[in-house]
């Protein structure tokens, strides 16, 4: 995953507004704040896709962030996401999060899901939406 990413880069992009809440004693946004910033981008990406959380859900297996410049508050924030891997029950979506007045790069991250079946307490087949989704 490059530091060379751009917003072009993405297919879904979702805006934000930093909130106070977010700063840490250094006074810029704290990083354990961006997963939950490209979660709520998450959620929204994972709408079109009807998932219901029961039968036909999602779960986090992994996440992995790298911080590449710091987030000043207060900041509009642009959460960029896309499929970037499929298999047969999970697939990746990658996200990076830019400074909106100028594109640049704050964070980038994939995070690994898995198509679960919560009646059955099973992981299940990748769901066709998601594969319809895909762009490479």
């Amino acid at each position: 995953m490059s530091t060379e990413l751009s917003l072009k880069d993405f297919t879904f992009k979702h805006t934000i507004k930093t909130r106070w809440r977010d700063l840490d004693a250094f006074r810029h946004v704290n990083n354990a704040t961006f997963l939950s910033y490209i979660e709520d981008a998450r959620i929204l990406f994972f709408k079109r896709w009807n998932i219901n959380l029961k039968e036909k859900s999602l779960i986090v297996a992994s996440v992995k962030i790298d911080y590449i410049n710091q987030l000043i508050h207060p900041s509009d924030i642009i959460i960029a996401q896309k499929i970037s891997r499929l298999g047969n029950k999970s697939f990746d979506i990658q996200s990076a999060i830019f400074e909106k007045s100028n594109s640049q790069l704050i964070c980038k991250s994939i995070v690994t899901s898995v198509c679960y079946d919560f009646v059955n307490n099973q992981t299940v087949k990748l769901f066709e939406e998601i594969k319809n989704d895909y762009q490479k």
